[in-house]
């Protein structure tokens, strides 16, 4: 059993670009009537009528032993709230944890199908994660403008293009943090690296999968290419929900190799109730790290425009020789 982390707060595993986006997301004008339209349009009953009518709800009688998985990850975050666990049979491989005033998590038959225990855990872990970290309002909002877009909810229509592209920079943020739960419940690094690895490329039953060449194949994606692959990375990810599993596996990896996750094993982490961190501190870590991110995009433009001009000029030479 992984250590119990007594009390542990959610801000120890959050990341600050999630609570960062979340703060940004929250000041932009309209959003609070979005919200508030959408919850009036639903309601708690709707959200779980929408996404539970055709699941399984798991208990002591029903799925035993992956009712018993959930208790052991709920003891080992020291969370006391259990949240509802349904089983959605699907074909796709996913998780989420949804609703606004008492937040359910689902997980998919496919997800379960893939996964063994240990990675079962890092699953239930990570949804637990978004629920403590409150972010399941905002995680159902996020999925019912791709489900059913603002258009069928009465009275808003078109009007938050603005408000939907921040929502999803916040979603993609938020699956880092929860990551970083999931890791924390299992506290086994390859089972959670295991799980980005199945989730991009399933399983075979007459084939092998190599960790560490996932791994390799995440740092070519984030260091590889030019402009133009920098342009496609950020276009390609603009309306998901879910940053890419080999950059998932890339963030995660980081955050261990910082030395954080080790120390909130070891009993070094703010607990509940103490006092919240400043948001100050929030926005300057998240500045940090756009700024890191920026800085790498502005430098793959420098390299493209220069290998451009080095190629027109030896072009441009050639032809005056001749």
């Amino acid at each position: 059993m992984p250590n119990q982390l007594i009390q542990i707060a959610p801000v120890s595993w959050e990341h600050p670009a999630d609570r960062a986006a979340l703060n940004t997301l929250r000041a932009l004008p309209g959003f609070d009537e979005v919200l508030r339209k959408v919850m009036s349009f639903l309601g708690e009953r709707g959200v779980r009528s929408l996404f539970t009518a055709n699941a399984v709800r798991v208990g002591p009688r029903q799925r035993p032993h992956l009712n018993v998985l959930l208790e052991e990850v709920l003891h080992t975050m020291d969370w006391p709230d259990r949240p509802d666990l349904f089983v959605s049979q699907s074909p796709f491989a996913n998780a989420m944890a949804v609703g606004f005033d008492k937040p359910f998590i689902v997980v998919n038959s496919a997800g379960l199908d893939l996964l063994d225990w240990d990675e079962r855990r890092v699953l239930l872990g990570h949804e637990l994660g978004h629920v403590m970290s409150g972010h399941a309002t905002y995680t159902t909002l996020a999925l019912l403008i791709l489900n059913i877009g603002f258009n069928n909810i009465p009275g808003l229509g078109l009007i938050a293009l603005p408000i939907q592209l921040a929502l999803f920079e916040w979603a993609r943020k938020a699956e880092l943090s929860s990551d970083r739960a999931g890791l924390l419940a299992t506290q086994d690094p390859q089972a959670s690296m295991r799980l980005f690895l199945k989730f991009a490329g399933g399983i075979t039953p007459d084939d092998e999968s190599n960790l560490d060449e996932f791994l390799v194949q995440a740092q070519e994606y984030e260091e590889r290419g030019g402009a133009l692959d920098t342009i496609f990375r950020v276009l390609n990810v603009a309306f998901r929900t879910h940053p890419f599993n080999t950059v998932r596996a890339a963030e995660l990896q980081r955050w261990v190799q910082t030395g954080a996750y080790d120390r909130i094993v070891n009993g070094d982490y703010p607990r509940r109730g103490e006092n919240d961190r400043p948001l100050s501190d929030d926005y300057a870590e998240a500045a940090g790290y756009y700024r890191n991110e920026a800085q790498s995009a502005v430098e793959t433009v420098k390299d493209a425009l220069r290998g451009a001009r080095d190629a027109f000029n030896n072009a441009y030479r050639n032809t005056t020789s001749k």
